[in-house]
């Protein structure tokens, strides 16, 4: 009998000897490795290994009759059956041939790899009659472990472990044989993460699918904080066709706050502990650029070898200062979901709810329910169905009970801990890393908990009322107008790439700069000199990372504007330079020190006119120095931009002259520079500002607001805003008509196409290029132009 496989001997046709985790591991040892990426040595006990232990204890047949005697409806003896048999499992002796081929094996290992201070054993389970299947995180781990009779005894352990209580309760809900799995234990030379870092990397975004990124996520020290959700880890995104370019791949990079670090313990049976991560490594990233980007090769390498999505363990060695890859599996939550082309659409009705406690969203889904705050699994009988389980963080033992709630909140996590994949699996709504949640939220309390607003999860007060929309994008046929979308926050690019448009028809620099940035640019670059001591302390916090605090603002921008152009590649984006007024540019920190105080800032110092003006073109340098990088360092060169709020001629060639003296010449790297027509001016001189730009996108509201002479802001005439008015529209048909003559693109960015069907038969008749709307608008927008092009 074969009691031991070497990984340098293993392949995928061993899956059924050695489970999935295995010959997973030994496939890339020798397929991969050639290739550079790194792979720790060892070697797997067998199935027949597995059998031939229960054979020799005589247990196959009383571990069935537990198993027998379980209840599967509602678990209620699931612990005691677990415990009994795990205790079974523990207290038969090893067979003496098999712990020598251990003991053996492990002296190998060591006279092969002679720094090796200590092995991982982890369990990795395999099914008879579905070697392929997947029994992720239903197993125990055990690290740092030394010593040929430490070995033997983890592998036991692993052994007992395919009857945790979680893994019972798995195998029943997939028609699994208790009988028919069997568990090999890996033992692989153990990275010294806890000198580093380690954690986890998908080959896909984690919450939406999009296949164009690969996400790794990191912590200080050994990886399991990572796995089980422990901590707020470092996140990075990477845009894999920059990376196969060799441009600049990271779209973006967050700092967590990584409060522990788990190291090795020397106290007997305690292997790891966790200890306080020192201030100034949480506010240092784990790897270097350089060290992401090598994960992401490997990730992408990984990923074309299996051909599929891949969600991969790495750590890295602090001794050596190598990145390793310890584990690799298919990522199975996307993966299995064949038919993209039907979606469900959240929105709350309700925009001003209460807000009581926010995190990270997992999801985009809304739900409501009475608060049950627990602190363990065994206190399962407080949870009613639909009730919102809240607790400070989940493992694999919640498993049994989390189907119940109609929504997790867990005060630790992030997008990779436990309670955020099991609500993937499930299709439940979840927020993690909600820190204070069991504090703030109080039991029986009903609260509606949103995840529909991007990467923010946010819990209300009270149940408030949401749209539900069914959309499948297979009934709908493709229009000859461009549909295109208006977006301004990134967390929500990858969700909808999905969506059946043409890409970015307006993308607001507004968004990002009030919710990401929150400070004004020149508070950043004149901060020495600001007065407000409030604004001072608050943008020092802000950007406690950056020496240049400059170098804050074209980060957080290029960041974001990165994100939206990566996700719709190749499709353009067309971004439009900020267009604050000047009391919105106020509120922003620091702001009331550059900003003048207008009568009507509506019809002020806004748009075009700021980014030549003394008062704000270095301002405007660091958004162009945003741009620059987005195109030129990032290699997307689908972004095109677009001015705002363009009153002459003059003032557009001004315009041109600053951004090309700031590195954005038109024509180079074939950039395009639109021009939004927004003002009367705009569409009597159209014909002359087609020399000047490369096309124009209609804002029909300040377009509308400006011809009936009114401010769409003033509560005494907003009743007059029509842009069915026949003058707004003759202002349309003049700039369509006029920028087809000179052959110039031409859309419009608005709802009103949406929202009345005439509007839309309107723009098609008068041959619009492209319209662009509003996620939640698409769907009715399609249908419209569909509907008019027929009627045309």
């Amino acid at each position: 009998m074969e009691y031991i496989k070497n990984f340098t001997n293993l392949r995928s046709k061993h899956t059924a000897e050695v489970g999935g985790k295995n010959a997973s591991l030994g496939e890339m040892i020798s397929r991969l490795g050639p290739k550079g990426i790194k792979v720790p040595d060892g070697f797997a006990t067998t199935a027949d290994a597995y059998w031939y232990f229960l054979k020799e204890n005589d247990l196959k047949n009383d571990l069935k009759k537990l198993m027998d005697a379980l209840d599967t409806e509602d678990y209620k003896n699931l612990k005691n059956i677990g415990g009994k048999a795990r205790k079974m499992i523990m207290d038969a002796e090893m067979p003496e041939e098999f712990a020598e081929a251990i003991k053996s094996s492990y002296r190998e290992l060591k006279e092969k790899e002679r720094d090796m201070e200590s092995v991982a054993v982890r369990s990795s389970a395999t099914a008879e009659d579905l070697p392929s299947a997947s029994f992720a995180g239903q197993h125990e781990t055990f690290l740092n472990v030394k010593g040929e009779k430490e070995v033997v005894e983890a592998v036991q352990k692993c052994i007992a472990s395919l009857f945790t209580d979680r893994a019972i309760k798995y195998r029943v809900d997939n028609d699994f044989d208790h009988m028919k799995v069997a568990l090999s234990a890996g033992v692989q030379r153990m990275v010294r993460a806890d000198k580093a870092s380690a954690g986890v990397m998908f080959t896909i975004a984690p919450e939406s699918g999009f296949d164009k990124v690969v996400f790794i996520t990191g912590n200080w020290g050994l990886g399991e904080n990572v796995v089980q959700g422990n901590v707020k880890a470092d996140q990075f995104y990477v845009f894999k066709p920059s990376l196969k370019k060799s441009r600049y791949p990271i779209l973006s990079k967050t700092m967590g706050t990584k409060s522990k670090t788990m190291v090795y313990s020397d106290a007997k049976r305690h292997t790891t502990k966790n200890t306080r991560t020192p201030q100034n490594k949480k506010d240092q990233f784990i790897i270097s650029d350089e060290e992401i980007e090598q994960l992401a090769r490997w990730g992408i390498l990984i990923e074309e070898f299996y051909e599929k999505a891949m969600d991969i363990e790495w750590a890295k060695d602090g001794n050596s200062e190598e990145l390793f890859i310890v584990q690799a599996r298919p990522e199975t939550i996307h993966s299995s979901k064949k038919d993209k082309s039907k979606l469900k659409n959240y929105t709350l009705k309700e925009e001003n709810g209460k807000r009581l406690v926010d995190g990270t969203a997992i999801g985009d889904k809304i739900a409501s329910g009475k608060v049950r705050i627990l602190e363990s699994p065994d206190e399962s009988d407080k949870l009613k169905e639909g009730d919102v389980l809240v607790t400070e963080i989940t493992n694999p033992d919640w498993d049994p009970i989390m189907e119940k709630a109609s929504a997790i909140i867990t005060n630790s996590g992030g997008r990779t801990s436990h309670a955020a994949i099991v609500a993937r699996e499930i299709g439940a709504v979840a927020i993690v890393g909600a820190e204070d949640a069991t504090e703030k939220l109080k039991k029986g309390h009903m609260v509606t908990v949103s995840c529909a607003g991007g990467t923010e999860g946010i819990v209300y007060d009270g149940k408030l009322d949401w749209k539900e929309e069914e959309i499948n994008f297979k009934k709908l046929k493709t229009p000859k107008t461009e549909v295109m979308l208006i977006l301004g926050d990134p967390g929500l690019a990858y969700q909808y790439a999905s969506y059946p448009v043409k890409g970015v028809g307006l993308m607001r620099l507004e968004f990002v700069i009030n919710n990401a940035i929150k400070a004004h640019p020149l508070a950043l670059l004149n901060y020495n000199k600001l007065k407000d001591k409030s604004d001072k302390k608050e943008i020092k916090e802000l950007t406690r990372h950056y020496d240049d605090k400059a170098e804050y603002f074209t980060d957080k921008l290029s960041q974001a504007v990165g994100t939206i152009a990566a996700a719709f590649y190749p499709d353009d984006v067309i971004v439009r330079m900020s267009d604050f007024k000047s009391n919105e540019y106020s509120g922003l920190l620091g702001g009331k020190e550059f900003e003048p105080e207008e009568e009507n800032p509506m019809l002020g110092f806004r748009g075009a006119s700021r980014y030549h003006h003394n008062r704000y073109r270095e301002g405007f340098k660091l958004e162009c120095e945003a741009m620059r990088i987005v195109r030129d360092h990032m290699g997307l060169t689908n972004v095109k931009l677009m001015i705002p709020f363009c009153r002459t001629t003059d003032e557009a060639r001004k315009v041109l002259q600053v951004m090309e003296r700031y590195g954005l010449k038109q024509g180079w790297h074939d950039l395009e520079i639109f021009m939004m027509v927004e003002i009367p001016s705009n569409v009597v001189l159209i014909d002359q500002f087609a020399e000047l730009f490369d096309g124009f996108s209609i804002g029909s509201n300040d377009l509308t607001q400006l011809t009936l002479g009114l401010d769409r802001d003033s509560a005494e005439v907003s009743d007059l805003f029509d842009e069915k008015n026949p003058a707004a529209k003759q202002m349309l048909s003049m700039a369509i008509k006029d920028a087809r003559k000179s052959k110039t693109k031409i859309g419009l960015c608005g709802q009103a196409p949406s929202d009345f069907p005439e509007i839309a038969q309107f723009l098609v008749n008068e041959g619009i290029d492209s319209i662009s709307f509003n996620p939640d608008a698409v769907t009715q927008g399609i249908k419209n132009i569909l509907k008019a092009e027929k009627k045309k």
